[in-house]
């Protein structure tokens, strides 16, 4: 069942107009999008489906006067360097990034190219924006999460399983935000709070992956957090059958780990910020330099719970969660 309204963050949301002003004698743009995950992922094309007919709200039509280079990654950071030189070698008018890695692959490639990112964590830390109100450079974007959040995802947690006696953050350090620094902070304070043992797992493969839930399942009050990060995005599949053959609760920030079969999501919707990432192409092709663009940050949250899950784990859904909920999976 779906309920609840979305909660705003901050009213900086740059509404787009149903008609605009490209003709149909205007000459072909070219557009890069560079994703990080996979070609065959439906969420990920959903999101690409998201920005094109925004983009076409906008008066913008592949094949009439934009031509979209869209360019998949599968999560193997050498594949989006080698796509982010290609696209950049098109020389197109604006790039589409959608991770943090595939951000900083393009801006490796270019500092000149307009590159507007969709749903990347922390974009002052990572270096490509001098300041979320006045970026200075090529870049700017839509902001997915705020490091705060990683104490909310644990709460919510303990919410959900009131058993949790330690709690693991999973993240690969090549692919998370500051390695994965930028959520930690927030994850350790709440772990405080909450007297919960906290544990940074960092993965680089399927197998590591498989280790960190299976020891978390060796004792009760084991659990853990997925941290939003290309690589565990990726093998959510993975992530989702672990947890189950070992009976941990999962909360994830995406709404797709929990229609998936895991636990519990919290965390930005996606889908509207790559609408709204259009709206800076848009700008963007039409003159508006990245430089005078403000970051964005997210308007619309979402919480997904599965309770069919919750079930197999023996967990009860506490009234209170399912009335926040956006969507309880039954």
């Amino acid at each position: 069942m779906k309920r609840r309204e979305f909660i705003a963050f901050i009213g900086g949301g740059a509404a787009w107009p149903l008609a605009a002003g490209a003709q149909q004698g205007d000459r072909v743009r070219r557009i890069g999008v560079l994703m990080g995950g996979n070609e065959n992922d439906p969420v990920a094309k959903t999101w690409v489906s998201a920005f094109t007919q925004a983009l076409a709200g906008l008066g913008w039509t592949e094949s009439r006067n934009v031509r979209m280079e869209v360019r998949w990654a599968g999560g193997n950071v050498d594949r989006l360097r080698m796509f982010a030189k290609e696209l950049v070698d098109l020389q197109p008018e604006a790039i589409l990034a959608t991770s943090t890695p595939s951000t900083a692959a393009l801006q490796q490639a270019t500092r000149t190219i307009p590159i507007v990112f969709a749903g990347i964590s922390d974009p002052v830390g990572a270096g490509f924006v001098a300041s979320l109100s006045r970026p200075g450079g090529n870049l700017t974007g839509f902001i997915n999460m705020e490091g705060a959040f990683a104490g909310k995802w644990l709460e919510l947690l303990t919410e959900i399983a009131p058993g949790v006696k330690r709690a693991a953050i999973m993240f690969n350090p090549d692919t998370a935000p500051g390695g994965g620094s930028y959520y930690l902070p927030s994850f350790d304070a709440a772990a405080r709070k909450l007297k919960v043992e906290p544990i940074a797992a960092r993965v680089r493969s399927v197998a590591e992956i498989e280790t960190v839930i299976t020891s978390l399942g060796r004792e009760p009050g084991g659990s853990l957090v997925v941290m939003p990060d290309i690589f565990v995005e990726t093998h959510r599949g993975q992530i989702i059958l672990f947890a189950a053959r070992n009976n941990v609760p999962v909360i994830y920030s995406q709404s797709v780990f929990a229609r998936d079969g895991g636990l519990l999501s919290y965390g930005a919707d996606r889908v509207d910020i790559f609408r709204r990432s259009a709206s800076y192409v848009d700008r963007i092709l039409r003159g508006a330099k990245p430089a005078e663009l403000p970051v964005q940050l997210p308007t619309k949250f979402e919480m997904t719970i599965n309770a069919k899950t919750a079930k197999s784990l023996g967990l009860d859904v506490p009234l209170f969660l399912q009335q926040r909920a956006d969507e309880v999976i039954e």
